[in-house]
């Protein structure tokens, strides 16, 4: 399978999310539930015809940014070495997105479930295949864990998306975890999230100042 390929994949589901817009309309209100709290309740609408049409437009707009991201990389030959799992990347994505929509569209017209632990379910999900992205992302503008210390160097970059990787993963299983845990559910996600990001920073840091004694110019 190639970009072409797995673009369309992505591309039908920006598309049956326009679809499920199209065929709830009728049935919905005029406003819909599109927030809700960390216990499930509903705490916030949109008019129907914005809240029906952000998620499908949302991601044809990023769908395009996605494939224009690989063109306009200054290291665009780096991205080329894992652009197979850069793309699935993207189909992950828009398959979340059409997910997403469709539990929102699910909801107004009645049906009974708990929107926040369906969406912490979903962004587990996406934080697991992120976790792979890493893994295999070579150093770029775009995509992975950039900070001025693994944009400097390689070596830094591997190792720092190595750890992310792994922080990523765990971050996805206590996600999941946390769900039999109801309201308290959103801090199994922010929690391990935040602290990745502080680790993965600091760590970039580190590693630059220990290698080379920060000398990028054997890594770069």
């Amino acid at each position: 399978m190639n970009t072409r390929q797995r673009f369309v994949i992505a591309a039908a589901f920006v598309a049956l999310s326009a679809v499920v817009s199209l065929l709830a309309a009728p049935e919905l209100p005029d406003q819909l539930v599109t927030n809700w709290g960390p216990g499930g309740e509903p705490n916030g609408t949109m008019g129907q015809t914005a809240a029906l049409a952000l998620v499908p437009g949302l991601g044809a707009v990023l769908l395009g940014l996605f494939a224009l991201v690989p063109r306009i990389d200054p290291l665009r030959e780096n991205i080329a070495s894992f652009r197979r799992y850069y793309d699935w990347f993207v189909v992950v994505f828009a398959a979340y997105l059409a997910v997403l929509h469709t539990g929102i569209v699910a909801f107004n017209l009645g049906y009974a479930f708990d929107m926040t632990l369906f969406v912490l379910a979903g962004v587990a999900g996406l934080f697991y295949y992120l976790s792979i992205l890493l893994e295999n992302a070579e150093r770029n503008w775009f995509v992975g864990i950039r900070t001025p210390w693994t944009m400097s160097s390689d070596e830094v970059w591997r190792r720092t998306h190595a750890l992310g990787a792994r922080l990523f993963k765990l971050t996805a299983v206590l996600a999941v975890v946390g769900l039999a845990f109801g309201e308290y559910a959103v801090l199994f996600l922010v929690v391990p999230a935040l602290s990745t990001a502080v680790v993965t920073v600091v760590y970039s840091y580190y590693l630059y100042e220990q290698l080379d004694g920060g000398d990028p110019a054997s890594d770069v």
